[in-house]
């Protein structure tokens, strides 16, 4: 057994295959209609499989880079059937995500030689951003590892709460200073917390207002800048959560937050409820920022690392 299929179990590969049905049946129906009494790709085939990576909110700059691959290797194979289209499709986005800085992860694994890793968590409101981090500290403390969670999100009083619910279930602190407060003054005593408790792992969730960019950098400067005076190379990484049902929507939001904060990686969540689930391969290919984790479902083990073999072997797997 390969490292990879022991670090994709049965249950996360049946898991991860079911969180994708919706955007699977989806693009496989209006790709059968497509291609109906076709038996070769040509011009018309094209225009059709432009149109449903589109409306798969692939994004309309990476539907035109698989389409013109397409096209090429149309060219090139002088003949191409439309029985090979399936094979075709999974390759090329297979490729795209090689291209896109996409390395997969082993596991929830942290760098190793930082102590503690200090992990920023941004993102709007209502996309699942302190569900993310809840279910991340599961998972971190599952491996063995101490986490310490700082609720900077202090503008909403329902963030803090449930910050702190999560900490109960996973039996992780948290350090809050309650609503109203300034996020990074709880942010800095959070890692000095981390520090001082010899913790693994520190993520601070910050306040999830997409705002004015000029107001939203200010905040985010401000408390790089303060938990600095503990750590002078922290955050270690800068993670933007976004709701993968939104599709465009979350594109739009991960152009706001790369131009407001230095992102270093990207969480998709509630990819198990939407037929969006193609914003994925947009997201990647347009920002080349790495996808980290997925959110497949409502479970804590339905956080998923993303893995780019995996998820278009389960895009492209048929029933």
């Amino acid at each position: 057994m390969s490292f990879l299929s022991g670090l994709f179990s049965k249950e996360k590969k049946e898991s991860l295959n079911q969180g994708l049905e919706k955007t699977k049946e989806s693009f496989f129906n209006k790709l059968g209609k497509a291609i109906a009494g076709k038996s070769v790709v040509d011009a018309e085939v094209l225009d059709n499989l432009e149109e449903i990576l589109i409306s798969s909110d692939v994004g309309i700059q990476t539907t035109l880079k698989i389409i013109e691959r397409i096209e090429a290797r149309v060219a090139r194979d002088k003949y191409l059937g439309t029985s090979e289209l399936d094979q075709i499709l999974k390759e090329e986005i297979a490729n795209l995500l090689t291209e896109s800085n996409m390395q997969d992860l082993v596991d929830f694994e942290i760098p190793k030689g930082i102590k503690p890793y200090v992990l920023l968590v941004v993102g709007v409101n209502g996309v699942g951003k302190t569900t993310t981090i809840g279910k991340l500290s599961a998972q971190f403390k599952k491996q063995g590892k101490s986490v310490v969670l700082g609720a900077a999100d202090t503008f909403r009083a329902a963030a803090v709460d449930q910050l702190k619910l999560w900490g109960e279930r996973v039996g992780v602190p948290v350090i809050s200073k309650g609503m109203n407060t300034d996020p990074s003054a709880v942010a800095f005593d959070a890692v000095q917390h981390g520090v001082d408790s010899g913790a693994d792992i520190v993520i601070i969730d910050t306040a999830g207002r997409l705002h004015t960019k000029v107001n939203l950098m200010a905040e985010l400067s401000k408390i790089n800048r303060v938990i600095q005076k503990v750590i002078p190379e922290a955050p270690h990484d800068v993670m933007l959560v976004l709701d993968g049902s939104t599709g465009q929507n979350a594109v739009i939001q991960a152009r706001e937050f790369t131009k407001a904060t230095n992102v270093s990686c990207l969480t998709i969540t509630k990819l198990d409820g939407t037929a969006k689930g193609g914003v994925v391969i947009g997201i990647s290919d347009e920002f080349k920022i790495p996808v980290r984790y997925i959110g497949v479902g409502e479970k804590v083990d339905d956080l998923q690392v993303f893995n780019k073999t995996e998820f278009v072997d389960s895009l492209f797997q048929k029933k």
